[in-house]
This record gives structure tokens, sequence and C-alpha cells, in this order.
């Protein structure tokens, strides 16, 4: 982060990454009427998790597509083939979104769709090997316990909060994608995003 201008802390900007994690859980079905400490432990244990994946190459094809913006999405993984696609008309908002909330130094040129790339690539890796029993031991749900036998349960949602701290980790990001999700969702929603930051510089 350059000394000359710190990102912009604004309304969504002021939850940090792991309370966006639980905001992400707790609207995911299956998750109503959970503890709300229970979902920060998973939110927690899920960041953990995907920050500390090695690096992995994504093994499916790549595509580049518009319609992103109907479909609420910077990119998606699809197994049958495997492909990842990514959609140019929301990585380009998302630029735009990145660059008028003031959040460049957390989100460098180019990291959007690198992000975007990273967190697809955890899902195929998640998908295809023996990651995904990995991430439900780190998780700590069980599905059944019979004396001292306990099955790991599925966790609905931790798999994209572990993508997001993967992507956050390995493109160097100042702040989760989550973050940036977030302000995406707002835009479509019809709330403004705010002028783009001024350099302090500029106005001495």
């Amino acid at each position: 982060m350059s000394a000359s201008r710190a990102p912009v802390t604004d309304g969504l900007a002021a939850t940090d990454d792991i309370g966006w994690a639980v905001r992400l859980l707790a609207a995911t079905p299956t998750h109503e009427y959970r503890d709300p400490e229970l979902l920060r432990r998973w939110a927690r244990a899920a960041d953990a998790f995907g920050a500390a994946l090695a690096p992995v190459g994504c093994e499916a094809r790549v595509v580049e597509r518009d319609g992103g913006l109907e479909l609420g999405l910077l990119a998606r993984y699809t197994s049958r083939p495997p492909t990842v696609e990514l959609f140019t008309d929301t990585l380009a908002l998302a630029e735009r979104v990145v660059d008028a909330r003031g959040w460049r130094d957390w989100y460098p040129p180019g990291s959007v769709r690198a992000a975007a790339l990273a967190h697809e690539a955890v899902h195929v890796h998640l998908h295809h090997g023996p990651a995904k029993a990995a991430l439900k031991h780190a998780l700590g749900h069980s599905a059944l316990r019979l004396g001292r036998l306990r099955v790991p349960g599925h966790v609905a949602g931790a798999e994209e909060v572990a993508a997001h701290a993967y992507a956050r980790t390995v493109c160097g990001l100042g702040r989760s994608p989550l973050l940036l999700t977030a302000a995406l969702a707002a835009e479509v929603e019809g709330t403004p995003t705010p002028p783009p930051a001024r350099d302090a510089r500029r106005e001495n």
C-alpha cells in the first residue's frame, strides 16, 4: 500500500474479511438459524484453509464472454467439461468500482481478473482432489457421531470462503474479493458508488 493515500474505508470496507465471510455463510441456505459464533468459527477456519493452500494451476479450459452482469457473476466453474468462464462485462465494472471507491491499493490493475481465475481454480482443485475432505476436517463440523467415530460434515458456503481467501493470498490483494463482490452487488442493485477518490497531493 502506498504511503501517499490509504484506501477509502467506506461503509462496506468497514466490515473486515472475516465479517464478510460470516455474512456469506449466514446468507447460505441451511444456515439461517445457526449460532453467529459458530458461523464465525467456520468462516475463520475456511479462510485459514484457503489462505494456506499451495498455489494450484487451473486445469480447466478458460473462456471469456459477456453476460455476467445479468447472471450476477464475475466467473464460474462448470465441470462437464471442466470450464472456467470469465465474464468480461462484470470484470470491467469491478475495475470501475475499485477506482470509484479508492480501493486501487487493495486491488492493483489486472488483479481482479487474476483473482477471479484463482478463485475458480480452487473450485476445480476441490472438485477433483482430496482437498475437499481436508476442508471438511479443518471446519470440524460433524454430520454424524457414533462413540469415537466422527463423520465430517459439509458446510455450505465454506468452499466459497476458502476460494476467496486463496485468491486474496496468491494474488497479493489487500482485501478479500468478498469485499469487492459486495460492492458489485451494491452497484448492480442501484446503490451508487462514491465519486473517485482524489489524491491529496493534487489538492495542495
